[in-house]
């Protein structure tokens, strides 16, 4: 390879790269891969919140099941050892209030997160899976996640819930429970 070629694909390179990077989907490393938690892993530790790069962390609970969210109690929603049984401040479990709960008819209740409030911290999932269904679960928001190739919760996760997944299947759920015959 001559000086003068050599110069020209420095040249190439230069003038291409800033396309490249245009024509990039927001989050992708070239390699057509996303982080992910595995729920059936994740022992909700609270290094999402804690560790993720961002300043609000890009992972948030979501609801696995839409019939989930009707029932007068929710461990999600209240803790363990609450004083009483209302919706005030020191009996509910979730720290920022992103549990928000709307009466349907007596004795059913709904519940949503609002994702603006979640920071990820985990305690609503862990609280839903000692006694509900297991509906809640910890997810990372594409449209959030920088998709480092280095991610801090991956490497911090105790349980190796961090996962890659493919682009055209960016989500992991719940496993359904085996039913016993």
């Amino acid at each position: 390879m001559t000086r003068r070629d050599l110069l020209r694909l420095g040249f190439l390179a230069v003038i291409t790269a800033p396309f490249a990077a245009l024509f990039r989907k927001r989050g992708e490393t070239g390699t057509g891969y996303f982080w992910q938690i595995d729920p059936d892993k994740c022992v909700q530790c609270g290094k999402c919140e804690t560790e993720c790069i961002l300043p609000q962390s890009a992972v948030k609970c979501v609801h696995q099941y839409a019939s989930c969210g009707y029932c007068l109690f929710c461990s999600g929603y209240y803790q363990d050892k609450r004083i009483e049984f209302n919706t005030a401040g020191e009996n509910m479990r979730c720290p920022t209030d992103a549990i928000i709960r709307t009466y349907v008819e007596d004795p059913y209740f709904e519940y949503k997160i609002d994702e603006e409030r979640c920071i990820g911290c985990g305690k609503c999932v862990k609280g839903c899976l000692s006694f509900g269904n297991g509906s809640l679960f910890l997810q990372i928001r594409r449209d959030l996640c920088k998709n480092c190739n280095e991610c801090r919760i991956a490497k911090a996760c105790p349980a190796d819930a961090f996962v890659r997944v493919p682009a055209d299947h960016p989500y992991i759920y719940r496993k359904p429970p085996e039913v016993k015959s």
